[in-house]
């Protein structure tokens, strides 16, 4: 990896951040009595900005800063369509599923799934949890941390993962939900900050390399490069990276939906800031707002890999890895190098925050409460902040076993089209689906969790010895997802209809009267109504996609 000068003023920035989110943590709760719904849900009391702030900065890891680049160098805008397709996917959380969740008062997702099907499915969904948060949220993002902030400082992979640890685990622990989502507010702007610095000083340096246009700098780009949708000619034309993923229009388009709603929609880490939310209102604002956020990867994150492709390609070459380091280092000036540094170190705590919080909540609400319902208020925080602690020195033990992968940010996105297909279907046919029953559910959940595995392992060349669905049958990750979707969808229906008719009251309670209620149930309440700006933001993604095809 390129080594990166600090210089003193910015080793200051980075210092000075690190005490300040520490004080910011600590200092967010100094009033607060710690009680679970204090400790797991904030009180349930912040307002939509905090809600959407915190769900953007609970996704934007390391890995996305520095992997989006080097797939931007690489492969230019099509991994955009991670981003973009996401704001589709959190319109669906704030018009389909948020209403639900908060309107039955959970404090997490398996409990919503107790509400609508039964027991079973909430230990299954309440496991896979804890091991999507420990395996994919924390473990890889910490390993690919560390390996970034190795070349800034010098300091080995090891140590900066005990470090980075450390201070994450201090705020998360004793602050409980709103010290980590007020410290994501923060690290929200940081990272932002530090994504367009580098953003404009890459286009700021394009006149003196001769591209005065978009046209010259259309031309200097691979062909197809700032282009998002693709067929399967164009990606061969762009390279054979991008060949080998399968990003056409089509799997975006089917794929896409089913791993972006687990992970938007169904996902403790994520859906546990929507369930802090002070009303309704507050949590679908907020989850159009992270989706109003999610717009801006694609021109701060990905775009400058193809800036860097076109002014760098010599200094870079083959190892895509080195284009976010080669940027700061060729472009920043001292001073603005600290604060990218603290944008990645506020985009990996957050990550880590948000994780650690949500599975200690699954941990302790879940599982412990439930084997033990006499636990007291007063010990379900004390257990949780034990989770906490164990599931981070695990997450720090996994995380040394990152390179042993060779995409990261490919292999998180791997690992979520083999899990995701059957979560997503039971939470999306079980809100629309009145026949749904609780044998369906849990047969679905556990036939699709299998075949997921199944499916992985094949794929998997450590484990296989060659990728026999991906390059023997021809069927990338993003349609994987697709077709075990399709076959999760007809267990689910199979089964329903095979076995007794769900409880009236769980369907009252936890399904929409028809799809078109999500759209004209409730009286409209004017300019600020969710579903005109959910319509907004609908419109606008469309015309993005429409000049950038």
């Amino acid at each position: 990896m390129t080594n990166i000068k600090i210089d003193n003023i910015d080793l200051v920035i980075i210092i000075v951040y690190i005490i300040g989110i520490l004080f910011i943590g600590l200092w967010s709760v100094r009033k607060s009595k710690m009680t679970s719904d204090n400790y797991f849900l904030a009180g349930r009391g912040l307002k939509w900005l905090i809600v959407g702030a915190a769900l953007f900065a609970s996704n934007i890891s390391t890995i996305h800063m520095v992997g989006l680049a080097a797939s931007g160098y690489n492969d230019g805008l099509v991994w955009g369509n991670f981003e973009w397709m996401a704001v589709f996917t959190l319109i669906l959380l704030g018009l389909i599923f948020a209403p639900f969740y908060l309107k039955t008062k959970i404090a997490t997702l398996p409990e919503f799934l107790e509400k609508r099907y039964g027991p079973d499915s909430r230990t299954f969904l309440a496991f896979m949890g804890i091991l999507a948060a420990l395996f994919i949220h924390m473990g890889m993002s910490l390993y690919a941390g560390a390996v970034v902030f190795e070349s800034f400082f010098g300091i080995s992979v090891i140590h900066s993962i005990i470090f980075i640890s450390i201070v994450t685990t201090v705020y998360t622990v004793i602050g409980g939900l709103k010290a980590v989502m007020v410290t994501e507010s923060v690290q929200t702007i940081i990272l932002i900050a530090g994504a367009i610095l580098v953003t404009v000083f890459g286009i700021l340096a394009l006149p003196e390399h001769g591209i005065t246009t978009y046209a010259a700098f259309k031309a200097a780009a691979k062909e197809g490069q700032l282009s998002m949708l693709h067929t399967t000619s164009s990606l061969k034309t762009l390279s054979q990276t991008a060949s080998s993923t399968g990003l056409t229009w089509y799997a975006v388009l089917l794929g896409y939906p089913v791993m972006g709603i687990w992970y938007w929609c169904t996902d403790q880490t994520h859906v546990q800031r929507v369930l802090s939310a002070r009303s309704v209102d507050d949590a679908q604002k907020g989850s159009l707002f992270a989706g109003v956020l999610k717009i801006l990867p694609v021109f701060v994150l990905v775009l400058p890999g193809v800036i860097a492709y076109v002014l760098f390609k010599d200094i870079i070459g083959t190892d895509a890895n080195q284009t976010f380091p080669v940027l700061i280092k060729e472009l920043l000036p001292v001073g603005l190098k600290g604060i990218v540094a603290a944008a990645l170190l506020a985009a990996l705590m957050s990550v880590l925050a948000a994780a650690l919080n949500s599975s200690a909540t699954l941990v302790s609400v879940d599982i412990v409460k439930r084997l033990r319902p006499s636990t007291t208020d007063k010990g379900q925080v004390m257990i949780g902040r034990i989770a906490a602690v164990v599931i981070m020195i695990i997450a720090m033990l996994w995380s040394t076993q990152g390179g042993k992968f060779t995409s990261i940010f490919e292999a998180i996105n791997k690992i979520a089209a083999a899990m995701a297909p059957p979560i997503t279907t039971v939470f999306l046919l079980g809100v629309f689906s009145k026949r749904g029953t609780k044998e369906a559910s849990i047969i679905t959940l556990s036939v699709g969790f299998l075949l997921g595995v199944i499916s992985f392992c094949l794929d998997f060349v450590p484990v296989s010895g060659y990728m026999y669905i991906t390059e023997g049958l021809g069927i990338p990750f993003m349609m994987q997802a697709w077709w075990l979707f399709c076959i999760c969808c007809v267990i689910y229906y199979s089964v329903s209809y095979l076995t007794p008719k769900p409880d009236p009251t769980a369907i009252a309670e936890c399904t929409w009267e028809s799809p078109l209620a999500v759209i004209t149930e409730g009286k409209f309440k004017g300019l600020g109504d969710a579903r005109l700006l959910a319509g907004l933001l609908l419109v606008t993604m469309i015309i993005l996609y429409a000049l950038f095809a």
